[in-house]
């Protein structure tokens, strides 16, 4: 009886520090009860969906509310920059790469369904990127299904651009560009570090 005792005791040890990721928890959004799943990967905690808070400056792909429920809202830089909750915020460029340089590939962040072209991806550690696409001030839309793009709050060096993180659906890798801060894209939040 005492081995299977010690026995359990190691089990249960090697169970509860074996890595520091976790898919587990959740928070509400304190300004519109929205509830989002976070999950903690390399000792950051992030959002595992989309942000979804309806704010001036963001739109739901085709102005239509599913593709908002499905994929979170777009949003301008300047929105972007502002959007999420209290303890949270925008992940700047270095942050991102943190996240996905340490991963290797983007195949282990999206979602195991959702994209186009059998675009799906491991979601190996809950982070479960979705492709919301883009979008334009002027109701322009497209890539939904097919391409998943990030905001980070870092400008290129003329301060004229900002960079966006982005997977495809047919590319295993997470791409760096910057892009014109009118664009609309998503929003991934990061909890501010304690």
């Amino acid at each position: 009886m005492k081995a299977h005792n010690f026995l359990l005791a190691i089990i249960f040890v090697f169970c509860a520090c074996s890595s520091d990721d976790d898919a587990g928890t959740s928070i509400t959004d304190s300004r519109n009860n929205q509830k989002y799943r976070t999950v903690k990967i390399k000792g950051q905690v992030w959002f595992a969906e989309n942000l979804n808070y309806d704010a001036e400056g963001s739109l739901c792909y085709e102005n239509k509310p599913a593709n908002c429920a499905k994929y979170g809202r777009l949003y301008n830089w300047s929105t972007a920059k502002i959007a999420c909750p209290p303890g949270w915020h925008l992940p700047d460029d270095e942050e991102w790469k943190d996240l996905t340089d340490s991963l290797g590939a983007g195949a282990r962040l999206k979602a195991e369904s959702g994209w186009n072209n059998n675009g799906n991806g491991t979601d190996d550690y809950g982070f479960s990127a979705l492709p919301g696409g883009s979008g334009s001030s002027s109701n322009f839309f497209s890539g939904i299904g097919n391409i998943g793009n990030w905001w980070s709050v870092t400008e290129d060096d003329d301060g004229n651009l900002a960079y966006v993180h982005t997977i495809y659906n047919n590319d295993i890798k997470v791409l760096r560009n910057p892009t014109d801060k009118t664009y609309l894209f998503s929003v991934r939040c990061l909890q501010d570090y304690q």
